[in-house]
């Protein structure tokens, strides 16, 4: 009987020279996927530092004063950081504090600085301009680089006690660092004015705060009067609360800005009278008729938009403001405030 022999070596080796070459177009798809993720990662990095480098690094004198042109004006956005919506929010809300405290408030937002030192940066922009007024010293700068990933904080001497260095820190901490640092550059500067303008709401420039008077029998009676004075007061409030809401966002939080006679005749006047909502910035516009006989209203008030110079004194040197424009008041700076990476 003879048995027959399988042949199996060719298979085997058939076998092995397939495994072969599927392992070989494995590894070259693999090499594939190396190459083009190499090269795109290339590419992004070229076009990152190409744009890095057509990034303007700004000095301090290069930086645009929007304040001489307009004195409603208080950011410096040369590279547009900020929108233009909350721009106009920023610069409501600061003037409606100057007028409020003497507070004077310059914010800049650049893509890049000559140097990269932040603190310095925003001090000398501080020094060099004026900020504050002369005598009381009553300044601060905001300053966030984009590009240094920072935002930092100078006060004049006379804000040293109103906005300590403590303060300035838990501002950006709280309110400003986490939108940076994603980015959002609108919802962190936004924030951070707002919590600034709450901290110093209730401050007249530099912190002279009234000392506390040893007789108590002066509270006792201020108390009665006011518990008098209270049904009467609530009364009154009532019926002028309503003319203070703002018809955007519907909170009582409308000031006047401004009141100019338009329109004069015989016997009568017309005067524009201009609202702001220092909540959310809206700006209301309103003629009044009032009748020449009431010597109550003959008086006539400048308002925000008839140009003129904010508390006198220049710019350091760096010109004087055209129609509508201002200028700080000659402040100085010490070395307050604090800085924070983001």
């Amino acid at each position: 009987m003879k048995i027959r022999k399988f042949h199996i070596e060719p298979e085997k080796e058939l076998i092995h020279k397939i495994n072969m070459v599927l392992l070989y177009n494995n590894l070259i798809d693999r090499l594939r996927i190396i190459v083009s993720v190499l090269f795109i990662c290339i590419a992004t990095g070229t076009v990152q530092v190409s744009f890095a480098n057509n990034i303007k690094a700004y000095k301090v004198s290069e930086i645009p004063m929007v304040h001489l042109q307009d004195r409603t004006k208080y950011v410096s956005n040369p590279d547009n950081i900020l929108s233009p919506d909350v721009v106009a929010k920023i610069d409501t809300t600061l003037f409606a504090l100057e007028q409020q405290t003497g507070i004077q408030v310059l914010v800049v937002a650049v893509n890049q600085i000559e140097g990269g030192d932040c603190f310095d940066f925003a001090y000398r922009l501080g020094r060099d301009n004026g900020v504050g007024q002369k005598g009381k010293d009553n300044g601060l700068v905001i300053l966030l680089v984009t590009q240094e990933r920072c935002i930092q904080f100078a006060t004049g001497y006379g804000l040293e006690g109103v906005l300590p260095d403590a303060v300035c820190k838990q501002i950006q901490v709280r309110y400003m660092n986490k939108p940076f640092s994603h980015g959002n550059w609108d919802k962190g500067m936004l924030a951070g004015i707002k919590a600034l303008r709450y901290h110093l709401k209730g401050e007249r420039g530099i912190p002279d705060r009234p000392k506390k008077s040893s007789d108590e029998g002066n509270y006792t009676f201020l108390i009665l009067l006011f518990g008098v004075l209270g049904f009467t007061l609530f009364y009154l409030w009532i019926s002028t609360r309503r003319q203070k809401q703002c018809p955007k966002c519907h909170k009582h939080t409308l000031k006047r800005l401004s009141s100019r006679t338009i329109e004069r005749h015989s016997t009568y006047h017309i005067d524009e009278i201009i609202d702001c909502c220092t909540n959310c910035g809206h700006m209301v516009r309103k003629e009044q008729r009032i009748d020449d006989d009431n010597d109550f209203h003959h008086g006539r008030r400048s308002g925000p938009f008839g140009g003129g110079i904010f508390m006198g004194g220049g710019f350091g040197g760096r010109g004087s403001g055209g129609f509508g424009g201002g200028s700080f008041g000659g402040g100085d700076f010490g070395g307050g405030g604090a800085g924070s990476k983001f």
